[in-house]
Protein backbone atom coordinates (compact mmCIF):
# COMPACT_ATOMS: atom_id res chain seq x y z
CA UNK A 1 0.00 0.00 0.00
CA UNK A 2 1.21 3.41 -0.82
CA UNK A 3 1.37 5.80 2.12
CA UNK A 4 -0.05 9.07 1.40
CA UNK A 5 0.87 10.42 5.06
CA UNK A 6 3.83 9.17 7.16
CA UNK A 7 4.64 10.75 10.35
CA UNK A 8 8.48 9.50 11.67
CA UNK A 9 9.36 9.80 15.22
CA UNK A 10 7.56 13.77 15.51
CA UNK A 11 8.18 15.06 19.01
CA UNK A 12 6.44 18.88 19.67
CA UNK A 13 7.62 20.75 22.51
CA UNK A 14 6.98 24.57 23.63
CA UNK A 15 8.86 26.79 25.42
CA UNK A 16 6.86 28.22 28.75
CA UNK A 17 8.54 31.27 30.69
CA UNK A 18 8.27 31.21 34.16
CA UNK A 19 10.12 34.10 34.46
CA UNK A 20 10.99 36.84 32.11
CA UNK A 21 13.51 39.67 31.34
CA UNK A 22 12.54 43.07 33.37
CA UNK A 23 14.46 44.78 30.75
CA UNK A 24 16.13 45.04 27.60
CA UNK A 25 19.23 45.83 29.33
CA UNK A 26 18.70 42.66 31.33
CA UNK A 27 17.93 40.73 27.72
CA UNK A 28 21.32 42.17 26.34
CA UNK A 29 23.47 41.76 29.26
CA UNK A 30 22.15 38.31 30.67
CA UNK A 31 20.79 36.13 27.55
CA UNK A 32 19.30 32.61 27.77
CA UNK A 33 19.06 33.07 31.68
CA UNK A 34 15.37 33.26 31.79
CA UNK A 35 13.64 30.86 33.58
CA UNK A 36 11.28 28.47 31.38
CA UNK A 37 10.59 25.28 31.03
CA UNK A 38 9.38 22.90 28.18
CA UNK A 39 5.77 21.77 27.35
CA UNK A 40 6.06 18.23 25.54
CA UNK A 41 2.97 17.78 23.76
CA UNK A 42 3.99 15.21 21.07
CA UNK A 43 6.81 12.59 21.72
CA UNK A 44 8.01 10.01 19.73
CA UNK A 45 4.76 9.42 17.54
CA UNK A 46 4.81 7.40 14.11
CA UNK A 47 2.16 5.69 11.99
CA UNK A 48 1.40 6.21 8.30
CA UNK A 49 -1.79 6.40 6.25
CA UNK A 50 -2.61 4.72 2.85
CA UNK A 51 -4.17 5.59 0.27
CA UNK A 52 -7.98 5.78 0.28
CA UNK A 53 -7.69 4.85 4.33
CA UNK A 54 -9.84 6.54 6.66
CA UNK A 55 -7.87 7.15 10.28
CA UNK A 56 -9.21 8.25 13.20
CA UNK A 57 -7.31 9.99 15.72
CA UNK A 58 -8.73 9.74 19.10
CA UNK A 59 -7.58 10.61 22.89
CA UNK A 60 -8.59 12.96 25.73
CA UNK A 61 -8.68 16.92 25.99
CA UNK A 62 -4.89 17.65 25.84
CA UNK A 63 -3.44 14.49 24.80
CA UNK A 64 -1.84 16.18 21.50
CA UNK A 65 -4.69 15.25 19.11
CA UNK A 66 -4.98 18.85 17.25
CA UNK A 67 -1.17 19.90 17.63
CA UNK A 68 -0.60 16.66 15.33
CA UNK A 69 -2.93 17.43 13.00
CA UNK A 70 -1.93 21.12 12.76
CA UNK A 71 1.47 20.17 12.26
CA UNK A 72 0.58 17.30 9.50
CA UNK A 73 -0.97 20.43 8.09
CA UNK A 74 1.84 21.97 8.01
CA UNK A 75 0.06 24.81 10.84
CA UNK A 76 2.90 23.93 13.28
CA UNK A 77 6.36 22.35 12.62
CA UNK A 78 7.80 19.42 14.72
CA UNK A 79 10.60 20.20 17.11
CA UNK A 80 12.12 16.81 15.82
CA UNK A 81 10.82 14.17 13.54
CA UNK A 82 9.29 14.26 10.08
CA UNK A 83 6.16 14.20 8.50
CA UNK A 84 5.26 13.36 4.62
CA UNK A 85 2.36 13.89 3.08
CA UNK A 86 1.54 13.58 -0.54
CA UNK A 87 -0.69 15.07 -2.65
CA UNK A 88 -3.02 17.96 -2.03
CA UNK A 89 -4.04 18.36 1.74
CA UNK A 90 -7.00 20.28 3.04
CA UNK A 91 -7.87 21.28 6.66
CA UNK A 92 -10.29 22.11 8.58
CA UNK A 93 -8.91 22.57 12.18
CA UNK A 94 -10.94 25.54 14.22
CA UNK A 95 -13.69 27.63 13.85
CA UNK A 96 -12.91 30.78 12.03
CA UNK A 97 -9.08 28.96 11.03
CA UNK A 98 -7.36 31.22 8.22
CA UNK A 99 -11.20 33.42 7.77
CA UNK A 100 -10.56 37.03 8.04
CA UNK A 101 -13.54 38.94 10.36
CA UNK A 102 -14.09 42.19 8.31
CA UNK A 103 -14.22 40.39 4.73
CA UNK A 104 -17.58 39.12 3.60
CA UNK A 105 -18.42 35.07 3.17
CA UNK A 106 -17.37 35.40 -0.18
CA UNK A 107 -14.52 37.04 -0.17
CA UNK A 108 -13.03 34.38 2.36
CA UNK A 109 -14.02 31.72 0.28
CA UNK A 110 -11.54 32.95 -2.33
CA UNK A 111 -9.02 33.54 0.38
CA UNK A 112 -9.53 29.83 1.91
CA UNK A 113 -9.35 28.54 -1.32
CA UNK A 114 -6.31 30.14 -2.44
CA UNK A 115 -4.33 28.65 0.57
CA UNK A 116 -5.51 25.29 -0.83
CA UNK A 117 -3.66 26.03 -3.87
CA UNK A 118 -7.19 27.23 -6.27
CA UNK A 119 -6.60 29.49 -8.69
CA UNK A 120 -9.63 32.69 -8.55
CA UNK A 121 -10.35 30.92 -11.92
CA UNK A 122 -10.73 27.67 -10.43
CA UNK A 123 -13.05 28.92 -7.78
CA UNK A 124 -15.29 31.68 -9.99
CA UNK A 125 -16.62 27.86 -11.50
CA UNK A 126 -16.52 26.49 -7.50
CA UNK A 127 -18.56 29.29 -6.00
CA UNK A 128 -21.95 28.66 -6.57
CA UNK A 129 -21.75 24.91 -5.47
CA UNK A 130 -19.33 26.03 -2.26
CA UNK A 131 -22.25 28.36 -1.36
CA UNK A 132 -24.94 25.82 -1.98
CA UNK A 133 -23.44 23.51 -0.01
CA UNK A 134 -22.81 25.71 2.96
CA UNK A 135 -26.68 27.01 2.78
CA UNK A 136 -25.40 30.74 3.83
CA UNK A 137 -26.88 32.33 0.68
CA UNK A 138 -28.72 35.10 2.70
CA UNK A 139 -25.75 36.13 4.68
CA UNK A 140 -22.77 35.26 2.01
CA UNK A 141 -21.97 38.74 1.69
CA UNK A 142 -21.98 39.60 5.29
CA UNK A 143 -18.39 40.31 7.07
CA UNK A 144 -18.44 36.40 9.11
CA UNK A 145 -17.41 38.23 12.05
CA UNK A 146 -21.30 38.35 12.56
CA UNK A 147 -21.21 34.47 11.69
CA UNK A 148 -22.26 31.89 14.54
CA UNK A 149 -19.95 28.97 15.46
CA UNK A 150 -22.30 26.65 13.31
CA UNK A 151 -22.06 29.31 10.06
CA UNK A 152 -18.15 29.19 10.26
CA UNK A 153 -18.38 25.24 10.12
CA UNK A 154 -20.60 25.22 7.14
CA UNK A 155 -18.59 28.22 4.95
CA UNK A 156 -14.66 26.31 6.17
CA UNK A 157 -16.25 22.57 5.21
CA UNK A 158 -17.80 23.88 1.95
CA UNK A 159 -14.90 25.03 0.65
CA UNK A 160 -12.47 22.12 1.90
CA UNK A 161 -14.75 19.45 0.63
CA UNK A 162 -15.27 21.56 -2.84
CA UNK A 163 -11.93 21.99 -2.87
CA UNK A 164 -11.47 18.25 -3.74
CA UNK A 165 -8.23 16.97 -2.40
CA UNK A 166 -5.97 14.06 -2.22
CA UNK A 167 -6.13 14.54 1.94
CA UNK A 168 -8.72 15.80 3.99
CA UNK A 169 -7.99 16.55 7.51
CA UNK A 170 -10.98 17.23 10.11
CA UNK A 171 -10.40 17.97 14.17
CA UNK A 172 -13.77 17.89 16.00
CA UNK A 173 -15.30 20.98 14.06
CA UNK A 174 -18.18 18.92 12.60
CA UNK A 175 -19.47 18.85 16.15
CA UNK A 176 -20.50 22.24 16.69
CA UNK A 177 -22.63 21.96 13.42
CA UNK A 178 -26.54 21.20 13.72
CA UNK A 179 -27.50 17.75 13.52
CA UNK A 180 -28.84 18.19 9.85
CA UNK A 181 -25.93 19.70 8.55
CA UNK A 182 -23.78 16.67 10.46
CA UNK A 183 -25.36 14.49 8.33
CA UNK A 184 -24.79 16.22 5.35
CA UNK A 185 -21.13 16.56 5.97
CA UNK A 186 -21.00 12.66 6.88
CA UNK A 187 -22.70 11.78 3.27
CA UNK A 188 -20.09 14.18 1.80
CA UNK A 189 -17.24 12.48 4.15
CA UNK A 190 -19.00 8.77 2.86
CA UNK A 191 -18.22 10.28 -0.72
CA UNK A 192 -14.62 10.89 -0.25
CA UNK A 193 -14.49 7.39 0.91
CA UNK A 194 -16.04 6.23 -2.14
CA UNK A 195 -13.69 7.82 -4.43
CA UNK A 196 -11.08 6.13 -2.58
CA UNK A 197 -9.46 9.32 -0.84
CA UNK A 198 -8.12 9.34 2.10
CA UNK A 199 -9.27 11.32 5.33
CA UNK A 200 -8.14 12.06 8.41
CA UNK A 201 -11.09 12.61 11.21
CA UNK A 202 -10.32 13.74 15.54
CA UNK A 203 -13.31 13.04 17.40
CA UNK A 204 -14.71 12.73 20.55
CA UNK A 205 -17.28 10.69 19.38
CA UNK A 206 -16.08 7.50 19.66
CA UNK A 207 -18.83 5.48 18.21
CA UNK A 208 -18.59 7.93 15.08
CA UNK A 209 -14.86 7.13 14.84
CA UNK A 210 -15.75 3.44 14.34
CA UNK A 211 -18.81 3.85 12.06
CA UNK A 212 -16.54 5.79 9.30
CA UNK A 213 -13.33 4.34 10.09
CA UNK A 214 -10.95 1.34 9.29
CA UNK A 215 -8.67 2.22 11.71
CA UNK A 216 -7.68 4.50 14.25
CA UNK A 217 -4.91 5.82 16.15
CA UNK A 218 -5.21 6.38 19.99
CA UNK A 219 -3.42 9.53 22.24
CA UNK A 220 -2.63 9.88 25.67
CA UNK A 221 0.24 12.60 27.09
CA UNK A 222 1.17 12.75 23.87
CA UNK A 223 2.61 9.21 23.05
CA UNK A 224 0.95 6.91 20.50
CA UNK A 225 -0.82 4.19 23.16
CA UNK A 226 -2.98 2.56 20.07
CA UNK A 227 -2.38 1.86 16.23
CA UNK A 228 -5.47 -0.49 15.50
CA UNK A 229 -8.78 -1.47 14.31
CA UNK A 230 -11.28 1.11 14.97
CA UNK A 231 -12.97 -1.07 16.81
CA UNK A 232 -10.02 -1.99 19.26
CA UNK A 233 -8.78 1.27 18.84
CA UNK A 234 -12.19 2.75 20.89
CA UNK A 235 -11.57 0.21 23.21
CA UNK A 236 -8.13 1.54 24.08
CA UNK A 237 -9.15 5.19 24.50
CA UNK A 238 -12.28 3.89 26.33
CA UNK A 239 -9.90 2.51 28.83
CA UNK A 240 -7.91 5.63 29.23
CA UNK A 241 -11.30 7.87 29.62
CA UNK A 242 -12.52 6.07 31.86
CA UNK A 243 -9.11 5.86 34.17
CA UNK A 244 -8.25 2.18 33.55
CA UNK A 245 -12.02 0.77 33.87
CA UNK A 246 -12.38 -1.68 31.24
CA UNK A 247 -14.93 -3.68 29.37
CA UNK A 248 -14.37 -7.29 28.49
CA UNK A 249 -15.67 -7.83 25.05
CA UNK A 250 -16.11 -11.67 26.08
CA UNK A 251 -18.22 -11.25 29.27
CA UNK A 252 -18.99 -7.56 29.22
CA UNK A 253 -18.00 -7.18 32.91
CA UNK A 254 -16.99 -3.96 34.10
CA UNK A 255 -14.45 -2.90 36.98
CA UNK A 256 -16.15 -3.30 39.90
CA UNK A 257 -18.59 -5.92 39.70
CA UNK A 258 -21.14 -4.63 37.22
CA UNK A 259 -21.98 -6.83 34.71
CA UNK A 260 -24.28 -6.52 31.48
CA UNK A 261 -25.80 -10.14 31.41
CA UNK A 262 -28.19 -9.19 28.78
CA UNK A 263 -29.60 -7.10 25.89
CA UNK A 264 -32.66 -7.53 23.92
CA UNK A 265 -34.42 -5.60 21.39
CA UNK A 266 -38.36 -5.67 21.02
CA UNK A 267 -38.24 -7.27 17.48
CA UNK A 268 -34.99 -9.40 17.95
CA UNK A 269 -32.29 -6.90 16.67
CA UNK A 270 -31.47 -3.95 17.82
CA UNK A 271 -32.01 -2.33 14.01
CA UNK A 272 -34.94 0.16 13.71
CA UNK A 273 -36.22 2.47 11.36
CA UNK A 274 -36.77 6.16 11.74
CA UNK A 275 -40.85 6.52 12.98
CA UNK A 276 -40.92 2.93 14.24
CA UNK A 277 -41.33 2.21 18.06
CA UNK A 278 -38.53 0.42 19.30
CA UNK A 279 -37.88 -1.31 22.70
CA UNK A 280 -35.21 -2.93 24.53
CA UNK A 281 -34.27 -4.71 28.05
CA UNK A 282 -31.08 -4.30 29.23
CA UNK A 283 -29.88 -7.00 32.36
CA UNK A 284 -27.62 -5.78 34.84
CA UNK A 285 -25.78 -7.58 37.77
CA UNK A 286 -24.01 -6.33 40.35
CA UNK A 287 -21.73 -8.32 43.06
CA UNK A 288 -21.79 -5.91 45.54
CA UNK A 289 -23.90 -2.73 46.14
CA UNK A 290 -23.53 0.55 43.57
CA UNK A 291 -24.86 3.80 44.47
CA UNK A 292 -24.85 5.79 40.80
CA UNK A 293 -27.41 7.59 38.41
CA UNK A 294 -27.54 6.10 35.16
CA UNK A 295 -27.17 7.83 31.88
CA UNK A 296 -28.14 6.53 28.52
CA UNK A 297 -27.54 7.47 24.86
CA UNK A 298 -28.57 6.19 21.34
CA UNK A 299 -26.65 6.87 18.34
CA UNK A 300 -27.43 6.92 14.62
CA UNK A 301 -25.56 4.19 12.01
CA UNK A 302 -23.61 7.69 11.33
CA UNK A 303 -22.23 8.56 14.82
CA UNK A 304 -24.29 11.15 15.48
CA UNK A 305 -25.87 11.23 18.77
CA UNK A 306 -29.92 10.38 18.66
CA UNK A 307 -30.85 11.22 22.17
CA UNK A 308 -29.83 11.26 25.56
CA UNK A 309 -31.41 10.88 28.95
CA UNK A 310 -30.53 13.10 31.78
CA UNK A 311 -29.26 11.23 34.91
CA UNK A 312 -31.96 10.09 36.81
CA UNK A 313 -32.93 12.29 39.48
CA UNK A 314 -32.77 9.49 42.24
CA UNK A 315 -29.43 7.29 42.63
CA UNK A 316 -30.22 4.34 41.83
CA UNK A 317 -29.22 1.05 43.87
CA UNK A 318 -27.53 -2.14 42.44
CA UNK A 319 -27.35 -5.20 45.20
Amino acid sequence: MAFVVEVQNVDKHFRLHKERHKSLKDRVLHPGQGSFTDLHVLQDVSFNVGSGETVGVLGRNGSGKSTLLKCICGVLQPSSGQILVRGELAGLLELGAGFQPELSGRDNIYLSASMLGLSRRKVDGLIDEIVEFSELEKFIDSPVKFFSSGMYVRLGFAVAVTANPDVLVVDEVLAVGDERFQAKCMDRIRQFQADGRTILLVSHNADQVRALCGRAVVLEKGRLVADAPAGEAVRVFREHLLGGATVSKETNEIDGGVVIESMRGSNGSFTAQTGQLFEFEVTINSQMPVEGAFVMELYSQAGSLVVRTDPTQTPVSLS
